[in-house]
């Protein structure tokens, strides 16, 4: 499969038309590679680790989720990250293609590979956009779970280097009704609370954030940028493996740009 058949097949799936009007999908380098046969790098964040493992691998695209280019670019000079990555893009002719929030509202997307690691049933969006899609995920936990299994669970299925979650009295109390959305979702906390979630698995969170949370009797769980979206990559690379393509892997170079000290 060619480049540009992959993307064809992907836009059909995670329309770059529903990416939000602060963000930025699709194409962030395109060095001239549609026409080659397709050797992609799959990965969360593209950064120079991730170039050079491309290189490495004489892949021709790297295919993420968080864009390369987020603000509008006043300058490209030397020794600047995103300057090294457009000259080694061209250089070894390497594309770098960006599904971002389109990919987050799809089915497989980031907040729906979440709500199925979960096992969660009965799944709806948090927010709804187009032809029952949407941002986020609520559903039924079947079994119930206390709390505390519930973020043992979250603990062993997505291995957060830190766990955080709202204060409470109670880590004995039932849990029914779980709403989940990768990366940076505080934001849907007053949307969460419509649905009659228990708990919201999600991160990025404030100090105010947990707060409110608490306030309007939510469980905020924050498991970490890194941790809630990096599951979608790899289920991106199984999808892309059913292509048959040339040659497809997951990034063993992506990173959680936080550490904890013990």
């Amino acid at each position: 499969m060619k480049i540009a058949d992959l993307i064809t097949w992907f836009e059909a799936w995670a329309n770059p038309a529903w990416c939000e009007s602060w963000d930025n999908c699709g194409w962030q380098i395109e060095p001239g590679v549609l026409q080659e046969e397709t050797r992609v790098l799959v990965c969360l964040t593209p950064t120079l680790a991730i170039m050079e493992e491309a290189i490495a691998e004489n892949a021709n695209l790297i295919f993420a989720h968080h864009p390369l280019i987020f603000n509008p670019l006043k300058s490209l000079r030397t020794g600047e990250a995103i300057a090294e990555m457009v000259r080694l893009a061209f250089t070894h002719n390497i594309g770098i293609y960006t599904a971002h929030t389109n990919f987050d509202q799809v089915q497989d997307g980031t907040a729906d590979v979440l709500a199925q690691i979960l096992e969660l049933k009965e799944v709806t969006p948090i927010e709804v956009t187009q032809g029952g899609l949407g941002y986020g995920r609520v559903g039924l936990l079947e079994p119930f779970l206390t709390l505390q299994e519930l973020l043992a669970t979250i603990q062993t299925r997505l291995a957060p280097p830190n766990l955080i979650f709202s204060p409470t009295a109670d880590l004995q109390q039932t849990i029914s009704r779980v709403a989940v959305l990768g990366g940076s979702g505080a934001s849907y906390i007053s949307a969460v609370a419509k649905t009659g979630a228990q708990a919201y698995l999600t991160s990025d969170c404030k100090f105010h954030q947990f707060q409110e949370s608490r306030d309007r009797n939510l469980i905020l769980i924050d498991a970490g940028h890194y941790a809630t979206e990096r599951p979608a990559c790899d289920r991106l690379v199984q999808k892309f493996q059913s292509l048959n393509l040339d040659w497809v892997q997951l990034s063993q170079k992506d990173e959680d740009f936080r550490q904890f000290f013990a």
